[in-house]
C-alpha cells in the first residue's frame, strides 16, 4: 500500500486555563507534516465498531434524565483525558477529522497517536510518546526527577501526588492541582453532575455526585470515594481520575474516565455470596503470614451492569471489561472496594475475540470446556482478587506507603499479573467450598489457558498484555501448556493449578516487600513475547483484538 502524507496544521489546544497555558512545556507546531501508517486500515478493522447498548426497561423516565446529565459530564472528562496523553491531541485531532478515514477513526479509538496494540509505536508521525505522557515535561527522565524530589523533600508528597501535572518552572519543577490545570473542563463537568443530582430520586446517587462535584474543585476525592461505595439504586456511576497506567514513567499520576452504567439487580445478587467469603480468601493466600493483610474493609459489593456509555481512559484501546475502585488505600482499609462487572461489554468480548481464539489455540479435545460462565467468573474474581493481599508497605525509613510507591512504573503490571492468577486461585478455592457450581476446575483452567492469548494481543508494553505474558511464559515454563500438533497446546491441569499458587507467591511477595529489583527480574525474564507467542498471534490476524463501542444510549451511530 502507499505510504500517505497527511499535512497536520493547527494551534495549540484550545480551552486551556491561563494556569495551563503558562505552564504548558510545548505546543503542536503550526504546520507538521507526518507520515500515516500504510496499514492503517488493517489496525482499525482489529477493533470494529460494535453497538453496546442495555435493557431499556432497567430505567424509567426520571433516571434516563439523570444519565444524559452524567454523559454530558462524561464529554468534559473526556477531553481531560485526551490532553492527558498528549497536549497536542487536540490540534492533532482537528487536522485529522479534516481529513477522515482509518487514520482518524483509529486516532480516535487510540485516544491519539500512539498504537497501544503495538507498545505505543506512533501510526501517525514519528514522535515517541512520552513515558509520562503529558503529566510531566516531556523531556524529563526517572533519573532527573528523582533527583530533584531527593533534592526537594518538602515537595515529595506534591510532585508524586496522584492528582497533580508536574511542570518546570526555570530550573525547578512545580505541581499544578488538577483542579486549577483542568479548570476550564472540571467547572462545567460539575455543573451537569449538580444538575443530575437535582434531578435524582436516589439519595445515595445525588450525595455521591454533590460530593463529587466539590471534589473537582478541591482536589479531595475520599469523601466522594466512601460515598460512591455507597451507591445503592439502579444507576452506577464512576467519575474521576483514578487508573494511573497511561503514567508509564513511575504509575504516580491518576487518568481521568468516567463509565455510566445500569445495574442489572437480578444478575448483581447472584453474586453477593462472593464477597462474604472474601476475609477466608485473604486467609487462604499462598504467602507467609507475616505478609497477609487482614485490615482491608471487608465490604465489597459487587455489581452486575450495563454500560450504557465510556470516557476518558476507560474508552481507549482495549475496553475495560470490569473494574474494581477506588484506589484510595484509605477507603479500601476503611470501607473495602467495590467490583463492576459490564456483562453486555464481556459478552461482546467473549462473543468476537475470545472464543474464537481458545478454539483455535487449544487441543480440540479441550475445546468443549470451554464456558462464558468460566470467563465471566475470572474476571469477577480478577476484580475481587484486586482488594486482597498487601496494600501498603512500611518502607526501611519507617514511612507506611502504599505498595505501588517502590515499585514505580512496575506496579501496574505486577498488579493486574496479581489479579489474574489470584483470580484462579480464588475461583478453585471458592470451587471446594461450593460457592461456585456451575462450572468445574478443568473448564476454569481450559478457559483460562484458552482465552490467554486474547490479552498478549493487547500489546507487552500494555500492563494487562504484560501481566499475561507473565502468566504463558510461566505456565509454559513449568509444563502446564504445553504445543501439540498443529499449532495447538494442551493444558496439565494438576501442573497448572501449581503453577498458579507458586506465581501468586511471588507475585504476593513482591507487592509486601516492594521489592523492585525483584519485580523486573521478574518482568525481564518472563514478561515478553517470545518468538513463539508471536507465531502464535500471527494465526489470530483475522480475529478481531478487541472492539470500538458504539453507544446507542448517548445516540452513537
Amino acid at each position: 500500500m502507499k505510504r500517505l502524507l497527511i499535512v497536520l496544521a493547527g494551534a495549540a489546544a484550545a480551552c486551556q486555563t491561563s494556569t495551563m497555558t503558562t505552564n504548558t512545556t510545548s505546543a503542536p507546531a503550526a504546520a507538521t507534516s507526518l507520515t500515516v501508517a500504510p496499514d492503517v486500515a488493517q489496525r482499525m478493522a482489529q477493533l470494529p465498531r460494535t453497538v453496546i447498548d442495555y435493557d431499556r426497561s432497567l430505567l424509567d423516565d426520571n433516571e434516563r434524565q439523570v444519565v444524559a446529565k452524567l454523559i454530558e459530564a462524561s464529554k468534559q472528562i473526556d477531553e481531560i483525558y485526551w490532553r492527558q496523553v498528549s497536549e497536542e491531541n487536540p490540534a492533532w485531532r482537528e487536522a485529522l477529522a479534516k481529513q477522515g478515514g482509518a487514520a482518524y477513526d483509529y486516532f480516535i479509538a487510540n485516544k491519539g497517536p500512539w498504537d497501544r496494540l503495538k507498545d505505543d509505536e506512533p501510526f501517525v508521525g514519528t514522535m515517541k510518546k512520552p513515558a509520562g505522557a503529558a503529566f510531566y515535561p516531556a523531556d524529563i527522565t526517572k533519573e532527573e526527577f528523582e533527583r530533584y524530589v531527593a533534592a526537594h523533600p518538602a515537595q515529595k508528597d506534591e510532585l508524586e501526588g496522584l492528582f497533580t501535572v508536574v511542570r518546570r518552572d526555570g530550573t525547578n519543577l512545580v505541581a499544578i492541582p488538577y483542579s486549577a490545570f483542568y479548570k476550564d473542563f472540571l467547572d462545567p463537568a460539575a455543573a451537569k453532575l449538580r444538575e443530575a443530582a437535582a434531578i435524582t430520586n436516589d439519595p445515595t446517587l445525588k450525595r455521591f455526585l454533590t460530593l463529587r462535584a466539590d471534589a473537582f474543585a478541591t482536589g479531595d476525592y475520599r469523601e466522594s470515594d466512601m460515598a460512591w461505595m455507597d451507591l445503592a439504586d439502579n444507576i452506577e456511576v464512576v467519575i474521576g481520575p483514578y487508573e494511573v497506567y497511561e503514567d508509564n514513567l513511575f504509575n504516580y499520576k491518576a487518568s481521568f474516565e468516567s463509565f455510566v452504567t445500569v445495574v442489572d439487580k437480578p444478575e448483581s445478587a447472584k453474586l453477593a455470596a462472593y464477597a462474604h467469603a472474601l476475609p477466608d480468601m485473604e486467609r487462604n493466600l499462598p504467602e507467609p503470614e507475616q505478609y497477609k493483610n487482614p485490615n482491608r474493609g471487608s465490604e465489597s459489593p459487587i455489581k452486575v451492569v450495563q454500560e450504557l456509555y465510556t470516557a476518558g481512559d476507560a474508552r481507549r484501546g482495549v475496553q475495560t471489561a470490569a473494574f474494581n475502585l477506588p484506589n484510595d488505600e484509605v477507603v479500601r482499609e476503611k470501607k473495602g472496594s467495590k467490583k463492576v462487572l459490564l456483562k453486555n461489554v464481556m459478552d461482546a468480548k467473549f462473543r468476537q475475540s475470545g472464543k474464537p481464539i481458545a478454539m483455535r489455540v487449544l487441543d480440540p479435545s479441550l475445546t468443549s470446556l470451554v464456558s462464558f460462565d468460566a470467563f465471566f467468573n475470572h474476571v469477577l474474581f480478577h476484580e475481587l482478587s484486586h482488594g486482597l493481599g498487601p496494600g501498603f508497605l512500611t518502607q526501611p525509613d519507617g514511612k507506611r506507603v502504599e505498595v505501588r510507591i517502590p515499585l514505580k512504573e512496575l506496579y501496574s503490571t505486577i498488579e493486574e499479573c496479581k489479579a489474574d492468577v489470584l483470580g484462579v486461585w480464588n475461583l478453585i478455592y471458592a470451587q471446594q467450598h461450593g460457592l461456585v457450581t456451575a462450572f468445574d476446575e478443568r473448564q476454569l483452567l481450559a478457559t483460562y489457558a484458552g482465552l490467554m492469548f486474547r490479552s498478549t494481543r493487547f500489546g507487552v508494553g500494555e500492563a494487562h498484555g504484560r501481566g499475561t505474558a507473565i502468566q504463558w511464559n510461566w505456565l509454559r515454563e513449568r509444563g502446564a501448556v504445553t504445543p501439540i500438533a498443529g499449532g495447538k497446546y494442551t493444558v496439565d491441569f494438576a501442573k497448572s493449578r501449581d503453577a498458579v499458587r507458586d506465581l501468586a507467591t511471588e507475585l504476593l511477595t513482591i507487592e509486601a516487600t516492594g521489592d523492585y529489583a525483584r519485580a523486573k527480574t521478574l518482568l525481564d525474564k518472563y514478561g515478553k513475547e517470545t518468538p513463539e507467542m508471536a507465531a502464535v498471534n500471527a494465526t489470530l490476524k483475522d480475529i478481531p483484538v478487541d472492539i470500538t463501542p458504539v453507544f446507542a444510549a448517548a445516540g452513537e451511530k
